[in-house]
């Protein structure tokens, strides 16, 4: 059965909501070698490994990148437009209040290990989510959910506690994966899913493996395996890909390498969107950012534009809010905190912070380490000291930072899809903001109807921007480099996972 799929570019990426990926030791053994002839297989560098292959109670976009859309799917996926359409599910309803949501399932469905998929499966995972076993900190997009009721293998309800314009949408993310009951017992190490590929092997900080399923219920992959290689920096992903050891380069982390492949008749560059945000994390909960005013100081101080420009390469997207384009609510409030020096030290005379030192902890990722340069400079020049203290990421990052909240200033790349309510409607996210003035405004805003919703959504943004809650410094673009003859590469990037099934050669 054929159907439309998604493939997220986004290679280096945390939210946990969605959190950036990793940078550790690449591995140049071990994995798939690229194929030149280009018959069977497709070799992917990336800079950030998972992990562990279990998205359900580690942190990090490492993970749904590798397996959403490959080894799990679904009842729902995002397309290319930012449109939900059905995946396992071949269609679904609502009731009149908007309260119960009916999924008919496709027949046919199989995991990996063999079992049928059914309405059972689509309460177990479901259920899972709400329960101790999930421990991610998404699983509160499931709070809404009062039961799952089974009303054949084919069919299930879900009853929401009021209605919702988010949870479906929440459906297409990662919480929203299906599980075999008997295919739960070690997912950091066995994947098992009812997508078109399973994993053959997975090589810590090296590479993941995939086979295609000969069994699988949709269209069969364009290729026969699929390695996703992970490499400790930007610069050798593209020495692998002039050497032959890769295929494609996924969200190139050096902009400033791309004059190597622009231009050459062997090679493809694909310039995208995504739905990434640089966000300039202020810990909302400490001094000196439990002042407003010393946030809004951060927000003056820093040139965007010229941060964008230095770290790179002008590639990117301004939007003054953590909220893509794409959104339904999305409006340009660039110009709320122009770049203003002299408005930024003003207001750090009024909050007594004039002369302040603190600590910049800066992931090991490219973007963020070309980027913490430029704003400490910046923030140099209104009197506030910014320290920069490196932190590994994902393990110490995602520990001390994120788990803990055990900073003052951070810098990562947010890429989960509508997340804005994942970062600030959430006082115990690390951002730490106080949702208290937008958290009544965002549920009237879910329950409301679509016009109802975007405005609703329209007044959050903006409390969230004039209270300074963090600085989106810009969009990251979504820049993919691939031998000339691989095929099947959409160039944005617009959900978690980075499908391989459409990638092929020509």
């Amino acid at each position: 059965m054929s159907r439309a799929r998604t493939l997220t570019l986004t290679v280096s990426t945390l939210a946990v909501a969605t959190l950036a990926l990793t940078s550790c030791t690449a591995g140049s053994s071990g994995g798939a070698t690229a194929d030149p002839a280009g018959t069977d297989s497709i070799t992917v560098a990336l800079t950030g490994p998972p992990a562990n292959l279990d998205f359900t109670t580690t942190a990090g976009a490492a993970i749904p990148q590798a397996l959403l859309g490959n080894v799990y799917e679904g009842l729902v996926q995002v397309n290319q437009d930012g449109e939900l359409e059905p995946l396992l599910a071949e269609s679904w309803s609502l009731s009149d209040d908007r309260t119960v949501v009916t999924f008919t399932l496709r027949s046919g469905v199989t995991f990996s290990n063999g079992a049928d998929f059914t309405a059972e499966d689509v309460k177990f995972s479901i259920d899972r989510v709400k329960s101790d076993a999930w421990t991610s900190g998404l699983k509160t997009k499931m709070d809404i959910v009062e039961s799952v009721n089974v009303l054949s293998d084919t069919e299930v309800e879900v009853v929401l506690s009021r209605p919702s314009n988010v949870w479906l949408y929440d459906m297409a993310t990662r919480v929203g994966a299906m599980f075999d009951e008997s295919g739960v017992a070690d997912l950091a190490n066995q994947a098992i899913g009812t997508g078109p590929f399973t994993v053959e092997s997975w090589k810590p900080n090296d590479a993941i493996d995939m086979a295609a399923r000969a069994d699988y219920w949709g269209d069969a992959p364009k290729v026969s395996t699929a390695t996703l290689k992970y490499f400790a920096e930007a610069t050798a992903t593209t020495n692998a890909l002039q050497s032959g050891d890769v295929d494609v380069i996924y969200n190139m982390q050096a902009p400033a390498l791309l004059s190597a492949f622009e231009g050459k008749p062997e090679f493809q560059v694909l310039n995208g969107e995504s739905t990434g945000e640089i966000v300039l994390s202020m810990n909302n909960r400490v001094a000196p950012f439990d002042d407003v005013r010393v946030r809004q100081a951060v927000m003056h101080a820093i040139d965007r534009q010229a941060v964008m420009d230095a770290a790179w390469n002008g590639n990117g997207t301004l939007v003054g809010a953590p909220v893509p384009p794409s959104d339904p609510y999305y409006e340009d409030l660039n110009g709320v905190y122009p770049f203003d020096p002299a408005k930024a030290k003003e207001l750090l005379k009024e909050a007594g912070a004039e002369g302040v030192s603190i600590t910049f902890t800066v992931p090991t990722r490219p973007y963020a380490t070309a980027i913490s340069e430029i704003v400490v400079a910046q923030l140099k020049d209104v009197g506030i000291d910014a320290k920069i203290a490196s932190a590994e990421f994902p393990a110490v990052w995602l520990d001390e930072v994120f788990t803990k909240h055990d900073y003052q200033m951070s810098i990562i790349l947010a890429v989960e899809q509508r997340d804005v309510l994942t970062m600030f409607n959430n006082p115990d996210y690390y951002i730490g903001y106080d949702n208290s003035k937008i958290a009544d405004a965002a549920a009237a805003a879910d329950q409301a109807d679509e016009a109802g919703y975007i405005s609703g959504m329209k007044e959050v943004v903006r409390t969230i921007v004039d209270d300074a809650a963090s600085n989106t410094l810009f969009l990251f673009p979504n820049t993919v480099v691939a031998k000339a003859e691989v095929t099947g590469i959409p160039a944005n990037a617009v959900s978690e996972g980075l499908f391989l099934g459409d990638i092929g050669w020509n």
